[in-house]
């Protein structure tokens, strides 16, 4: 039985969680819950000017809503320096690293003169094979031994196999002179301690993959899987950027896109499986896979998003929908819904969910079951309710007050009253809608009444009048 693979998330806590970020994280969550596998998070946070703890809440946050639970605490790459270092000093000792003492202006001054030749300006120390003894007592930077022949193959699940000549890669550098690791270091140590058996992460990545497999090799250590996707472009087919829109996951939130819509739509980015769009977290897992995803630049396009985030409402069960109604109202500083309220929700759900994209849209088309007496309509409703349509809402309230509180009776009793002014039925359901919702977009009007119940309809029907 193969062994259950284990991924991992390595955002930086420079920011928000981005959305590429945030496929990246649903593929590796995919492809190890979908396997049995652990799905690790790991906040590489070594740029300690720039990582904060908000920007790490930030990418928590934003993958709590997602729903992409990980195993285990969040691992800090800083917090890991030492051992990082006891791996460069172990390469060290091994031969496979060695102390260089190269001065910045002597790098750059070996650049210019060989850029000046025609020569490759990739750096070549002098102290790559220099006898100990000659190490002077200054400060020094400890360099991979990278192999100078042959060349390093990435066998990429995604981008295929991609060969690098070894001349082309340089002795890169593994600890600062001040002693601390590089990211390239850091990294590679993280993810064999880690026990990461499967590397998922953008195509931005696939050279350092190259040089960061030379580490591996070094230390005799097992070298991942790799799987480099591309990246997701705008409409446009440029990178995507601000300019296309929003970018963090938390705007999505605060949009009210529901969370198993983006999840859908972020799988179906630069993935597929035959023709299917729509589909739930449990086929997701099952189907998921390296085999589907493509090599060029998925495009990020709203429509689809929102068509998904349509069809993920109407399948939603009422409580998750509920349950996440309200973090969207947290997470936009919105007032919480009072318990009379969630119950009238509840009730009003079948009603609501057809034909929704966003929370908005839905909290909106609730109106009618989350406004209190007395209803105020928007402009557009009260120019249903001149004095023409009031007389005869004021008709239409003892045949309801008299039905037999069915859709049928009720549908019968407008009617009749429609009838008699020679009105189709549509032309009282305009002023009978602005009075129960006070908005021209909302459930039918015989709906409305039994969710409501008579007492409340009669009630609003009184205020309209006047």
């Amino acid at each position: 039985m193969t062994e259950a693979p284990v991924t991992r998330f390595a955002p930086s806590p420079t920011g928000y969680l981005h959305i590429g970020g945030a496929r990246t994280a649903l593929f590796n969550w995919l492809y190890a819950r979908g396997r049995g596998g652990k799905f690790l998070l790991r906040i590489e946070d070594t740029d300690r000017a720039r990582s904060t703890p908000e920007a790490t809440e930030a990418i928590l946050k934003g993958l709590a809503w997602l729903g992409l639970d990980w195993d285990g605490d969040p691992v800090s790459q800083f917090a890991r320096a030492g051992r990082h270092a006891e791996v460069a000093q172990e390469m060290l000792a091994a031969g496979h690293a060695y102390k260089c003492f190269a001065t910045q202006e002597e790098i750059a001054a070996f650049r210019e003169a060989a850029k000046a030749e025609g020569r490759s300006t990739l750096y070549q120390s002098p102290w790559r094979d220099a006898d100990p003894a000659t190490h002077p007592d200054a400060p020094y930077v400890v360099r991979l031994k990278a192999p100078r022949e042959g060349a390093t193959v990435i066998r990429d699940q995604v981008q295929g196999d991609v060969t690098w000549g070894n001349d082309q890669l340089d002795d890169m550098v593994l600890l600062r002179s001040d002693g601390t690791p590089t990211y390239m270091l850091a990294v590679v140590v993280d993810d064999h301690d880690m026990g990461v058996t499967h590397v998922i992460r953008g195509d931005d990545h696939l050279a350092n993959a190259a040089r960061q497999m030379q580490i591996y090799r070094a230390m005799g250590w097992e070298v991942p899987i790799w799987a480099h996707i591309p990246l997701i472009h705008g409409p446009d087919g440029k990178k995507l950027s601000k300019r296309h829109g929003a970018l963090g996951v938390e705007e999505y939130q605060a949009m009210g896109y529901p969370s198993a819509g983006m999840r859908n739509y972020l799988a179906r980015l630069g993935w597929s499986h035959g023709d299917d769009e729509f589909f739930s977290d449990d086929q997701a897992k099952a189907w998921f896979g390296f085999d589907g995803i493509g090599k060029s630049p998925a495009r990020f396009d709203f429509k689809k998003l929102e068509n998904l985030s349509g069809q993920h409402f109407a399948a939603m069960e009422d409580a998750a929908l509920l349950h996440e109604l309200d973090a969207y109202l947290a997470a936009t500083g919105a007032p919480a819904l009072t318990e009379a309220q969630k119950g009238g929700l509840a009730k009003a759900l079948p009603l609501l969910k057809g034909g929704v994209k966003t929370y908005p849209q839905l909290i909106e088309k609730a109106n009618f079951i989350l406004s209190s007496r007395p209803i105020v309509p928007d402009e557009k409703s009260a120019k249903a309710l001149d004095d023409v349509s009031r007389g005869i809402l004021s008709e239409l309230t003892p045949h309801l007050q008299n039905a037999s509180w069915t859709r049928d009776a009720l549908e019968a009793a407008v009617a009749e009253v429609a009838e008699a002014h020679g009105l189709k039925l549509g032309k009282l359901a305009q002023p009978l809608r602005a009075a129960l919702a006070g908005r021209t977009v909302s459930p039918s009007v015989f709906d409305m009444m039994l969710v409501i119940g008579r007492e409340e309809t009669l009630a609003r029907l009184a205020d309209a009048q006047g």
